[in-house]
């Protein structure tokens, strides 16, 4: 019995292994570009260059408006506009700032509001490149009826030779990658639960 527990043991690390360097691997790839959309979404939280390509893809029209999401509550709207060098009426006629969000699960509820208001459903989605499974994943489970299109900004974490000498950078990927099963454990678990309502309706 005892042996058959280390076996097991065995083969779910060498499973979170696998899986963590999967993570890794598809967090490293490179962005492709981007679909004209009707709308993007940037999260703060990490670096700027999230906020920056947001913008960035604002004034190449991929999208009507831009929500930046998660900023903290004493930036004012013109001290942000300042830090990103963006043009105020720009930000009048094209940018929304939401306040609300604390976290990445707060980001997706706070998309999902303001997306709803103005009927948006085909998305781009800004953040870095290691945030970006997890961030897709609460949006998509928060909105399922829309079409994210990811957009992640490159980072150093997620450099093969940084990570895989430096123990830090690992356990930052690493508890990025635990967190993202936890979100898609939540997500199996939904639908478990949708599954068997239906079946309860027909029966």
């Amino acid at each position: 019995m005892r042996s058959l527990v280390t076996w097991i043991g065995l083969l779910a690390v060498l499973l979170f292994l696998a899986g963590f360097f999967d993570f890794a691997q598809r967090a490293r790839a490179g962005a492709e570009p981007p679909p004209t959309a009707q709308a993007i979404v940037a999260l703060t939280g990490g670096s700027q260059d999230r906020l920056e390509t947001g913008v960035r893809l604002l004034e190449e029209n991929k999208g009507e408006r831009l929500l930046i999401s998660g900023v903290n509550q004493i930036v004012t709207d013109a001290e942000l506009y300042h830090a990103l060098n963006i043009d105020p009426e720009l930000g009048r006629c094209c940018i929304d700032i939401g306040r609300t969000a604390q976290d990445t699960l707060g980001n997706a509820a706070e998309t999902t509001a303001w997306a709803r208001e103005h009927r948006f459903t085909r998305i781009i989605l800004v953040t870095d490149d290691y945030h970006m499974p997890r961030s897709r994943a609460e949006l998509a489970i928060a909105m399922p009826e829309a079409e994210i299109y990811p957009y992640p900004v490159r980072t150093r974490w997620t450099d093969p030779e940084l990570w895989r000498s430096d123990i830090s950078a690992a356990g930052r990927l690493g508890s990025e990658y635990l967190k993202y099963l936890v979100i898609r454990g939540r997500e199996a678990l939904l639908d478990l639960g949708s599954d068997e309502d239906k079946n309860a309706k027909a029966a």
